[in-house]
């Protein structure tokens, strides 16, 4: 090779100028921090350390009731022996180049062992093996521990797996084969731009880690994601109510009220327009009007859960009437707005008002006697501790909630970011569902706690009288309009045997679908996707328990969305002339999707 000739088979040095430059910025934006971070601790004052999840105490119980049957202890540790001992003979094998079983492998949905060293290289095969059987029987040991009330051990098992996964050897640098190459190839400049990604997230959330999901730059409300043209008509201290623009020349005549969950952005029905429910019903005749809610602030802090319902779907039902003169509509409720919506139908029936004359609910819970792993964050503990920090500013901050569903898929949701950002030292993908994912919201204080005690603790909703609204005593049975619900099979925010058994309380009949996929992939599920497929059960009246429906179920292909255009067209079909927002009796305060959706609580603290 000739002197002159740079040898291909090496990476060339990064350049010195940038490494100094590279450490420069590292330095100042962690020696900034530090500062900021000691200024904030001296106000503070010197603060105990509190386990307001319970954790420390669940652990505890778990330990004097494990420890109490020492035979099954010894037992479980004679088995990772065993395990262990098999794992050393196959990676002997291995490393002298003869097949062998292996002792374990990961789930084909685990997306940590994708790179094919973790199954080529004996070393890696062996790290990731031993991980696995670690994790299986650190699991099988806590899992089923005898003697440890239910709400307890749902903790720590919950608890356990977050710890489980974070040790995850794809989380490490030098055990992660996709790292390490990349580590050599840039000679550690991927760990110094990792370092200076998680300074910047530090920066970003004020002292606290907000890991970066999507480039937010990427996005722009209106201009490509939330694009379905439209005007908002009417407006209060709750929400803006958006009319979206009619996309054929006759419409159904009953009007579509769209109720989206407070907790999230209604745009997650309006991400793009090949995925758009929102768009979807207008192509199909409907005259859709959704709700856009606020993003609270201390100002809305005594706002309660009948403003939600009064200012809310009552206010938007009088804009509708007066917009189009329609007294009866449609309407579809998302999550914690379904159950928003199966409340405000309540109140209408104990008023004897019909102004809703079909209901669709999306992944809603109504009754909450098994709310899945949510309610590990929910009992008295936990829920005084989160009122005392609600009510001193005044709402629930929408990061501390959007923490709780992330870690419910912590894998997807955090650590393959912490790889993506901080390990191999890449800026993450502009990706319109993490936009909106990373888009929270606040909840004024005083509604949250309501909700929180009075249906996840105390299940009232279901109780008929059980919960009153605006003085008046509702009941879920004295619904009687056609109700559609959609549940997904794979749903670990609103389990779908919970949502089953809610819609069982309702007085009228009930159509129970079950779609493929979880939350949000089996409701945004467009016909043109043709994905995941819905179960329908044919019987006159649902059976009582989930598992007898399930059994009597039929699976279609496609998309529940055609489903429920046909059930929803059945209800009435009849028609009238398109109704334009921009010519109607309300005059547009802005167009859509109006100003309410674009506060966005990230950019506000960057700024």
């Amino acid at each position: 090779m000739a002197a002159n000739t740079p040898d291909k088979t090496h990476p060339e040095l990064p350049d010195p100028k940038e490494i100094a430059k590279t450490y420069a910025e590292v330095a100042q934006r962690a020696s900034t921090l530090i500062s900021e971070h000691v200024q904030r601790q001296l106000k503070k004052g010197v603060a105990t350390p509190s386990d307001e999840l319970g954790i420390a105490q669940a652990f505890m119980d778990m330990m004097a009731k494990l420890l109490a049957n020492p035979y099954k202890l010894a037992q479980g540790q004679m088995n990772l022996v065993w395990d262990y001992f098999s794992l050393w003979q196959h990676s002997m094998l291995r490393f002298m180049g003869m097949p062998g079983t292996p002792v374990a492998q990961p789930e084909r949905s685990d997306k940590r062992f994708k790179d094919e060293q973790w199954e080529e290289h004996f070393l890696f095969d062996f790290i990731k093996q031993s991980y696995l059987i670690a994790a299986r029987h650190v699991h099988d040991t806590v899992c089923c521990v005898e003697g440890l009330d239910e709400q307890t051990q749902k903790k720590v098992n919950f608890f356990t797996r977050q710890f489980i996964d974070a040790l995850s050897p794809s989380n490490f640098a030098m055990t992660n084969p996709e790292v390490f190459r990349e580590t050599v190839k840039n000679h550690g400049q991927n760990l110094l731009k990792g370092l200076n990604n998680l300074l910047r997230d530090m920066e970003d959330g004020g002292g606290q880690l907000r890991v970066k999901m999507t480039d937010t730059s990427a996005f722009e409300l209106g201009r490509n994601v939330a694009t379905t043209p439209g005007k908002v008509v009417a407006q209060t201290d709750m929400m803006q109510l958006i009319q979206y623009t009619p996309a054929t020349d006759k419409v159904l005549k009953r009007p579509l009220l769209i109720v989206p969950p407070w907790i999230n952005k209604f745009y997650i029905l309006d991400l793009r327009e090949k995925n758009s429910y929102i768009k979807w019903c207008v192509d199909q005749g409907h005259t859709v009007f959704v709700i856009s809610w606020v993003n609270p602030d201390e100002q809305l802090a005594e706002k309660s859960f009948d403003a939600y319902v009064q200012e809310g779907i009552l206010a938007a039902l009088d804009a509708i009437e007066a917009q189009t003169g329609e007294k009866e509509v449609n309407a579809a409720g998302y999550c914690l707005g379904g159950t928003l919506l199966a409340t405000t139908l309540a109140y209408l029936a104990a008023k004897r008002q019909k102004r809703i004359a079909s209901a669709t609910f999306f992944t809603t819970m109504t009754d909450f006697a098994d709310p899945g792993e949510l309610g590990v964050f929910i009992d008295e503990h936990q829920v005084t501790s989160l009122e005392k920090k609600m009510f001193e500013r005044g709402y629930l901050e929408g990061s501390e909630m959007a923490g709780t569903f992330n870690m419910m898929r912590a894998n997807d949701l955090i650590w393959s970011f912490v790889v993506n950002n901080y390990l191999m030292g890449k800026d993450p993908f502009p990706f319109d569902l993490l936009y909106w994912n990373s888009d929270s919201t606040r909840m004024p204080a005083k509604m949250h706690s309501f909700y929180l005690r009075n249906m996840y603790m105390q299940n009232k909703l279901v109780q008929p009288g059980g919960i009153e609204i605006d003085g008046t005593p509702i009941d879920l049975g004295k619904i009687k309009s056609p109700c559609y619900f959609i549940s997904t099979i794979e749903d670990h925010i609103a389990p779908w045997k919970s949502t089953y058994s809610g819609a069982r309380h309702f007085g009228g009949p009930v159509r129970f679908v079950l779609g493929g996929s979880g939350h949000i992939a089996g409701i945004v599920n467009p016909p043109s996707a043709n994905k995941y497929g819905y179960w329908i059960n044919a019987a006159a009246k649902l059976p009582e328990a989930a598992e007898q429906w399930f059994e009597g179920a039929q699976q279609h292909p496609g998309s529940w969305w055609t489903d429920w255009q046909e059930w929803v067209t059945t209800q009435d079909a009849a028609q009238t002339d398109a109704r334009d927002p921009a010519k109607g009796k309300l005059k547009p305060l802005e167009d859509a999707p109006g100003s309410f959706v674009k506060l966005r609580l990230d950019q506000k603290k960057a700024a």
